[in-house]
């Protein structure tokens, strides 16, 4: 292989039997060093990382893959909240976007990137959910003593969320990985999309001339609760369903105010995302680089400060608008993946 400048050479780097050999253009001799699993590669123009060798593959962080990686939380913030499933966006995305890390760290990257999502519902709702504080306290405890800190209408909210992450946190902890294996592909989330768009569609035309009888999120009973957490259970089977999108289409069908569901699906949304996110990381075996961490931190910074802005528009505009247009989002963005896997565009 001529034409190198003067001075650089080629040379064969032997990696562990596990991986094939890498011819790399490098300058004098010292330039490179390595350690157990990686191999770093100075030039004059650039430092490039060389990073998690698995199953004969050299898997290379560019930054394109942190502008992708920036891309991935931008999709996270936005659907995450509204009706349209962030899940199964995010596996369409990766039919066209790929960062170049392994299987099993992309798939925590998904769950782990919602950290962000949630601190944005704990900020927005933070004076809703908070249970202590002797300033606006209409419901304290007790009169004196530490009960008049106590905010029992928050602790008795709280209660109802437990009960309605009783469905989704049993079946996830049993099931989650079958789950992973079985339905996590976009022939599933296609047919997700467009039968619960439908279901918006009747639902709403439903409701149309019906006034709800439950208007906030602390008048929901705990059987309205454990039914809405049923409703979840199907999100956290079916990707495509969307976890938002199922219990606020639940909590209508039974009479509760768009915005009381949507209120009430952010605020059940922070256990059941902090407990998927926990379950990923307990069950990961895999090695984690450092520059593997920058990706996650990059993900959850953007998937928040995006969701931020998502929660408190999707709240303003429910108050006079229905759920029908995410329907047809839904309809047609299913359709338009079908479509594309006929074509053989995505699912190779």
């Amino acid at each position: 292989m001529g034409g190198f400048p003067s001075g650089q050479r080629e040379q064969t780097v032997n990696l562990p039997s596990t991986t094939s050999v890498v011819r790399i253009h490098l300058l004098p001799p010292k330039t490179v060093r390595s350690d157990p699993g990686s191999l770093f590669v100075f030039t004059e123009s650039c430092d490039i990382l060389i990073s998690d060798i698995y199953e004969k593959r050299i898997l290379i962080l560019t930054f394109l893959d942190f502008i992708i990686a920036v891309i991935f939380g931008l999709v996270e913030g936005i659907t995450e909240w509204l009706p349209i499933s962030s899940t199964g966006h995010m596996i369409l995305l990766n039919e066209f976007l790929k960062i170049n890390v392994s299987e099993d760290f992309f798939s925590l990257y998904l769950v782990v990137i919602q950290l962000g999502a949630i601190l944005a519902v704990v900020i927005v709702f933070w004076k809703d959910i908070w249970p202590f504080g002797i300033k606006d306290n209409p419901h304290p405890w007790k009169k004196e003593g530490f009960g008049r800190y106590v905010k029992a209408d928050k602790f008795v909210m709280w209660f109802k969320v437990l009960v309605a992450c009783v469905p989704a946190a049993i079946v996830g902890v049993l099931f989650d990985d079958l789950f992973d294996e079985l339905f996590y592909n976009y022939v599933c989330v296609a047919i997700s999309l467009i039968l619960f768009g439908i279901l918006f569609i009747v639902v709403e035309n439903w409701i149309k001339d019906k006034k709800p009888h439950v208007r906030s999120e602390g008048e929901i009973t705990y059987p309205m609760a454990f039914f809405i957490g049923a409703c979840q259970l199907v999100a956290a089977v079916f990707p495509g369903t969307s976890r938002s999108g199922t219990t606020i289409l639940g909590s209508i069908s039974i009479g509760i105010s768009r915005e009381a569901a949507a209120r009430f699906t952010f605020i059940l949304a922070i256990p059941v995302m902090l407990g998927a996110s926990l379950l990923k990381i307990l069950k990961y075996d895999g090695d984690v680089k450092g520059s593997e961490v920058a990706l996650l931190i990059v993900g959850m910074v953007v998937a928040f400060a995006v969701s931020f802005v998502v929660i408190k528009w999707l709240l303003a505009y429910i108050r006079k608008n229905s759920f029908k247009v995410f329907g047809w989002y839904r309809i047609a963005l299913g359709t338009l993946v079908l479509l594309l896997g006929l074509f053989g565009v995505i699912g190779k």
